[in-house]
């Protein structure tokens, strides 16, 4: 069967893509940039077609094929800032007209547990988009899932940065709510069984694990796992802006994504049993054993994908292709050459940086430069990077993007997602035995100008033993 994933650079569409493989199926995956999305990590390259289309923009859509059977919406912007719940609405309504105008059978919709009559924003949207979706001549089947558990997804990191990192955490009191979280294992199996079944048409399904918890038993249960004793208290006065800036600071998250997870956090989110898992053979995943098979990936380096390294509604193709061209003029430029006896060994470690791995000098000067970071609203050092030895176009790293990495050619650039008073781009390349790195920074008027020459010190120690420990 022809399928169409929408999302297919996220977080779901990532781990459904090689599940729709394997069965078979032909999947066109939709992206805003195909030079972006890097197909040959999936195998099966024959039933891959990659189309570009941005759903906020119906003639784009205008490149789905007509012919395809079903297709998956997994498109959210829960993470952006601003009016995402009209920006979800309209891009529904595009995607939907686009659909009804193909063969297909059915649009199989990732929602959120809706129980509540005072919703999130996020919620709401939610909501709102599955009517949309439903109001269309296509069958809508909508799988409706809470806190999501695996290696890379916005929970599982969230409550891994708070449990690591506090021994005591003094917590707001929506710590007592309840809900119902799933292994991200159940919920692709839940997507794909659902392909093409009749009996799921025009239905809606909480999709869920077996536990029922509060999220302060979800923290403590996981320290549990990681055999790592903590204590939390819960305190009456943290204000929905306050829980906020909290998980912000402490974790990876942005401060929209935070706001909205807050939000949503107020209110008990437990699934409506249903008899979804014994029509599609689920066996449900205990929140413990979500963890375990989590950390197994995480220490097998098989981390598929990452929450953080979907790339945001800026990142059109516009954009990466801007961002490729690094400025040559009106610029200041950091250059640094050395010679390596072991070519590979230096591409190695270019390939590695960030991360657990570090920067391989003054680290805690980039510690302190990440804290300032969130400081001022950015995203701060915390986010890592998703493979040990490994990146790829889109990645995340630190608080870099990844624009263009090829290990045949031993070059890595990364663009600055931090906050500058202007724009900055890392780039490491190698030619024969020389290693070059080069720094580059736009300034954005004379606030860039003052910003570049009061750390240009700290760039000298920086970069100089950063390319020594490189080419060691």
């Amino acid at each position: 069967m022809k399928i169409l994933l929408t999302g297919a650079t996220g977080y779901i569409g990532q781990r459904l893509l090689p599940v729709l493989l394997e069965k078979g199926h032909h999947v066109v995956c939709c992206v805003r940039n195909a030079a972006a999305f890097n197909t040959s990590r999936f195998g099966n390259g024959n039933l891959i077609t990659v189309i570009e289309a941005d759903l906020s923009n119906p003639d784009t859509l205008k490149n789905i094929p007509a012919d395809i059977d079903a297709a998956y919406y997994l498109v959210h912007s829960m993470s952006t800032a601003g009016a995402f719940s009209q920006k979800e609405e309209q891009s529904a309504r595009n995607f939907i007209t686009a659909i009804d105008n193909t063969s297909a059978r059915q649009v199989i919709f990732l929602s959120g547990i809706i129980n509540g009559k005072k919703l999130s924003g996020h919620l709401s949207s939610r909501k709102r988009v599955e009517e949309v979706l439903g109001a269309g001549r296509t069958p809508l089947t909508t799988l409706r899932a809470g806190i999501i558990v695996g290696s890379g997804s916005a929970s599982f990191e969230i409550i891994r940065d708070l449990v690591e990192k506090l021994p005591v955490m003094v917590a707001p009191r929506w710590l007592h709510t309840k809900c119902q979280p799933i292994a991200i294992r159940n919920v692709i199996e839940f997507l794909s069984a659902v392909l093409l079944q009749e009996f799921s048409f025009g239905e809606h399904y909480d999709i869920y694990g077996p536990d029922i918890l509060t999220y302060k038993q979800m923290l403590l249960q996981f320290a549990e796992v990681r055999k790592l004793k903590r204590r939390i208290v819960t305190v009456p006065v943290m204000t929905p802006r306050l829980s906020s800036y909290w998980l912000y600071f402490v974790t990876s998250t942005s401060y929209p994504l935070a706001r909205n997870l807050v939000d949503s956090m107020r209110v008990d989110v437990v699934a409506r049993p249903n008899e979804l898992p014994q029509k599609c053979n689920v066996q449900l995943i205990p929140y413990k054993e979500a963890i375990r098979i989590a950390f197994d990936k995480i220490e097998q380096n098989l981390v598929l994908s990452s929450w953080k390294d979907a790339m945001g509604s800026i990142y059109s193709k516009n954009m990466i292709e801007k961002q490729l061209e690094v400025p040559q003029f009106g610029v200041f430029t950091d250059k640094k050459t050395l010679e390596t006896k072991d070519p590979e060994r230096a591409a190695d470690r270019i390939f590695a940086i960030g991360g657990q791995s570090g920067w391989y000098y003054a680290d805690w000067l980039w510690n302190f430069r990440g804290f300032l970071d969130k400081l001022f609203g950015g995203v701060g050092l915390t986010r890592g990077r998703k493979n040990k030895s490994q990146v790829a176009v889109g990645d995340t790293l630190d608080f870099w993007r990844v624009i263009y990495a090829s290990r045949e050619e031993k070059r890595l650039l990364l663009y600055a997602e931090m906050k500058l008073p202007g724009e900055a781009w890392l780039e490491f390349h190698i030619k024969g035995n020389t290693v070059f790195q080069t720094a580059t920074f736009r300034p954005l008027g004379l606030a860039g100008r003052l910003y570049w020459y009061s750390v240009l010190p700290f760039h000298y120690f920086i970069f100089n033993g950063m390319i020594k420990k490189i080419t060691d």
